[in-house]
């Protein structure tokens, strides 16, 4: 059978990996350093002191950020590595009993199990570790961990993220430094909330309202923390 026309599909699962380094990064280069000059703000500091805490929590924040996330997406990366090596070993060992297990798969699935025969003798021919790694595993080129990608994208989109409520707390009056930070931090959360849920696929309200939601009790609360102990001094 020959196809004349190739039918193309695009998914969102590709960017899974670099989507969610780069959300987290900037909801949180918002919401920390929004919440650091609002607390900064409420303990009663002057202008350069607080932009002086921004900034700083603007670069700690950032390189937090990439540690964190290189670390955590290294050790994944790590995890599927040994997976494959000790697949790799059970394949050279044991292949039979490799290809009934991939076959077991299959039928599981509700293939057939001569059919699942099949597609287990042909996947294992044509790429039996691919096969184990997809099928049995979970382990995919699209899923797969990328340490450096996931750590670059977390420190710039919080570098960015940070950024926003910055800009504001040089721009706006010293008198109404809380609300317009505030206001304008919530705005960006919810604007990011949106555009985070729609390159994902999901709700655009859910996502907008989820992280304005959080976002907004992070400052509260951090005001609430600067207001008492700026009066207790």
């Amino acid at each position: 059978m020959k196809f004349s026309r190739r039918h193309t599909e695009h998914h969102r699962t590709d960017r899974i990996g670099w989507l969610r380094a780069a959300v987290l990064g900037a909801n949180d280069g918002v919401v920390a350093t929004a919440s650091l000059v609002v607390g900064v703000a409420a303990a009663g500091a002057s202008q350069a002191s607080i932009l002086v805490a921004g900034v700083a929590g603007l670069v700690a924040g950032a390189m937090s950020m990439a540690a964190g996330e290189y670390v955590s997406v290294h050790s994944q990366a790590d995890t599927e590595r040994a997976d494959l090596a000790r697949e790799r070993r059970e394949l050279e060992s044991d292949p039979a009993a490799e290809l009934r297990e991939l076959t077991a798969i299959y039928v599981n699935r509700g293939i057939e199990a001569g059919l699942a025969q099949q597609v287990a003798e042909q996947l294992t021919a044509a790429d039996a570790l691919g096969a184990h790694a997809r099928d049995e595993l979970g382990i995919s080129e699209t899923l797969s961990a990328r340490p450096i990608q996931a750590a670059l994208a977390s420190a710039a989109s919080f570098a960015v993220g940070a950024m926003l409520p910055l800009a504001v707390a040089v721009l706006a009056p010293v008198q109404g430094l809380l609300p317009w930070v505030s206001g304008s931090s919530l705005c960006f959360l919810a604007l990011l909330g949106a555009v985070a849920a729609r390159v994902g696929g999901a709700g655009v309200l859910t996502g907008a309202w989820r992280v304005t939601f959080w976002g907004a009790l992070a400052m509260a609360i951090t005001a609430g923390v600067g207001s008492l102990f700026g009066s207790a001094v």
